[in-house]
């Protein structure tokens, strides 16, 4: 068996390949996208003179390669640039829609994890049950709904009917409650579904069936041996879900007008303002590759023949 932190060092060192191709594929990508950047920051009114000067000062006439080396040495300085269209640091305000975005995605998160792997479990226990049904049909209403429909409902029921809760913005944990809720709906249902699948598949492996015969209860033997291992799955699926909260969530945050780093994206992306655009799609992309490096690092807990 390969010693813990052999594992873990053989699975970060997989990190910095993916780094450096992740910001590979967004440097070309910007840059051939339609559209002149500087153009759309001082509008068609301007000589061709003073865009060219600007151009120069930006440094966007030099080779692609030299661009390319320049845009890799600030990555490592932590320098992201400046925004185009704001002329601010990109770091600063990445940084404060990332907070926003964590916040979000880190409630979402919570409640989908804990509410999908109860729901699984229950399910799975509870199997051709009338609980197991309903979780059916719950999970595939939630897989199926789209957010920012869920959104809208959301919002019509708790902040235009009931007045209970503020329909958008962010400030406070009040602000948060709709578009966690919203974000987790669909991830929800998918953690449950993949730990039911996973667990009902557990329960009908014959260390199960001997844990029964011994004189175990169905539901004390899933717990209590079928479980660590129906979760390897769970945690996967748990993993990918929370990194796709972080970046995907573009919808439900223009449905709430919440300023976080999917509604950053979508504006820089409208002004062409790259800069901004590389900077925050490489704090997504980062924080996605360390929530799976995070997950491959459990299965080693979870399961130690992993590490074979």
């Amino acid at each position: 068996m390969v010693p813990l932190g052999a594992y873990i060092a053989r699975r970060a060192a997989l990190v910095i390949p993916t780094l450096l191709g992740m910001l590979t594929v967004v440097f070309v990508l910007m840059r051939i996208i339609p559209g002149d950047p500087v153009r759309m920051m001082v509008g068609v009114d301007v000589s061709k003179a003073t865009v060219d000067a600007i151009r120069h000062s930006m440094g966007l006439d030099r080779p692609i390669p030299v661009q390319y080396k320049d845009y890799l040495v600030s990555i490592l300085r932590g320098d992201l640039g400046r925004s185009l269209s704001s002329r601010r640091p990109v770091a600063g305000e990445v940084a404060r829609h990332f907070r926003n975005t964590a916040a979000l995605g880190l409630l979402s998160a919570a409640l989908a994890a804990s509410l999908g792997l109860v729901l699984g479990i229950v399910a799975a226990c509870y199997r051709n049950s009338a609980v197991d049904y309903f979780t059916v049909v719950l999970a595939v209403l939630g897989i199926s709904t789209p957010s920012y429909f869920l959104g809208i409902l959301l919002v019509l029921l708790f902040a235009v009917r009931l007045h209970w809760l503020p329909a958008g913005s962010a400030g406070s944990f009040q602000h948060l409650i709709l578009p966690a809720l919203t974000l987790a709906a669909g991830s929800l249902s998918i953690i449950a579904r993949m730990t039911r699948s996973s667990l009902v598949e557990e329960l009908g492996r014959d260390y199960v069936r001997t844990a029964v015969a011994k004189g175990l209860t169905r539901r004390s033997a899933a717990l209590r041996h079928a479980l660590r291992n129906a979760l390897i799955p769970a945690v996967t699926t748990i993993g990918l879900e929370f990194g796709f909260m972080l970046g995907g969530s573009v919808l439900v945050e223009t449905v709430f007008s919440y300023p976080g780093i999917g509604w950053l994206i979508m504006s820089a992306v409208s002004q062409r303002d790259f800069p901004m655009v590389q900077g925050a799609v490489i704090v997504v992309a980062f924080t996605f590759i360390i929530i799976n490096f995070l997950t491959d690092v459990s299965y080693a807990f979870l399961d130690p023949r992993i590490r074979f």
